[in-house]
């Protein structure tokens, strides 16, 4: 009973909404079939055409991050290149570093060397020059005492007198 009450109570609306049952149908029919192609010819390419477009934004994202590991990863790689070509160029300055202080030191023993030469060969011109200025002063003594006493004794002193008297004066001299 609750089916025929119900069936008279949609008969009813139906008709208060003026519902033409042949025209409903025909209705519901083209509808199925606009629908049918609609999905078929419309609405599948556009799903298609969303989900590769879905696909290759996924795959964007995909190399994106490829390629944001990738940067970071030369970046660690140029960072350690760099710390490497700074402590290698470290060493060389400090390489260059102990040459210049190796140089340095080589050329500061050769002025001393250069300079003890010199200082050298001046103390043996000065005992040369020395030695040579007390046999001059020797030979002039010796011909001083020689004349002072040719003219003390008065008479002219034999050239074996004066080589006697200089030798004499010249030993005194040395002792």
């Amino acid at each position: 009973m609750n089916q025929i009450m119900f069936a008279g109570i949609a008969a009813d609306t139906a008709k208060a909404f003026g519902v033409d049952w042949p025209h409903f149908i025909a209705q519901v029919i083209s509808f199925s079939i606009l629908a049918f192609l609609l999905h078929r010819f419309a609405y599948k390419p556009i799903l298609q055409v969303l989900e590769e477009r879905r696909r290759r934004i996924a795959e964007g994202l995909a190399n994106a991050e490829k390629i944001k590991t990738e940067l970071a990863r030369t970046e660690a790689s140029r960072q350690e290149v760099i710390h490497q070509a700074n402590a290698q160029a470290q060493k060389l300055i400090e390489e260059a570093r102990q040459a210049a202080a190796r140089v340095q030191e080589v050329e500061t023993q050769k002025a001393i060397a250069a300079a003890k030469d010199i200082v050298e060969k001046a103390r043996q011109a000065t005992e040369a020059e020395h030695a040579r200025m007390l046999t001059e002063l020797r030979r002039e003594v010796g011909r001083l005492v020689v004349q002072t006493t040719g003219r003390v004794v008065g008479k002219t002193l034999t050239p074996d007198d004066q080589q006697r008297l200089a030798n004499e004066a010249a030993r005194e001299l040395a002792a």
